[in-house]
C-alpha cells in the first residue's frame, strides 16, 4: 500500500508534468492549456452521459429482480474515470477514457473482477467439510417458559 501511494502522489504528478511540459514544448503553452481544459470539459460529458445510462442499467437490473453487480462495477468505473478525466494532465485522461468508453470499460471491468477473485480465493484456504471444526451434531428440544426456572 505505501508503494501504490508513492506512485500515486509522486510519481504520476511528476510524469503527468514531464509531458504536460514536453506537449507545451511541441505545440506551444496556449495550445496545451487549451487542450487540457477541452478534454476536462469533454470528459465531464462523457462521465455525465456513461453515469446516466449506468444508473438506468443498474435500475433495470434491481427491477428485473437480479444482482446489479456489473452494473455497480460499471457507475465505480465510470466515477474513476470521470474524476481521473477532470484531473488535468494528459495520463490520467487516458486511463479516464478506458474507464469511460463502454468497450475499454467492459475490458477493465474483466480484469477488476478477475483480481478481485484471485485475492478472494488466496485470503481463504480452501476448507473440506471434514476440516471444519465449528461443524457439530446436535438436537434440540422444546422447552416450556415455565421449565427454564427449574433446577434439573
Amino acid at each position: 500500500m505505501p508503494l501504490l501511494l508513492i506512485v500515486l502522489f509522486i510519481v504520476v504528478p511528476i510524469a503527468e508534468l514531464a509531458v504536460i511540459i514536453q506537449v507545451g514544448q511541441l505545440i506551444g503553452v496556449w495550445w496545451t492549456i487549451a487542450l487540457l481544459l477541452a478534454d476536462s470539459i469533454l470528459g465531464s460529458m462523457l462521465m455525465r452521459s456513461q453515469g446516466r445510462l449506468a444508473w438506468r442499467r443498474f435500475n433495470a437490473a434491481i427491477a428485473e429482480g437480479r444482482a446489479p453487480t456489473r452494473e455497480a462495477l460499471d457507475g465505480v468505473l465510470v466515477i474513476f474515470g470521470g474524476a481521473l478525466l477532470l484531473t488535468p494532465g494528459f495520463i490520467t485522461d487516458v486511463f479516464g477514457l478506458l474507464f469511460l468508453i463502454p468497450p475499454t470499460r467492459v475490458l477493465v471491468r474483466g480484469l477488476v473482477v478477475r483480481r478481485a477473485t484471485l485475492r478472494v480465493m488466496a485470503a481463504s484456504p480452501p476448507r473440506s467439510r471434514r476440516d471444519r471444526a465449528d461443524d457439530v451434531d446436535g438436537t434440540a428440544v422444546d422447552v416450556e417458559p415455565d421449565q427454564l426456572d427449574r433446577p434439573r
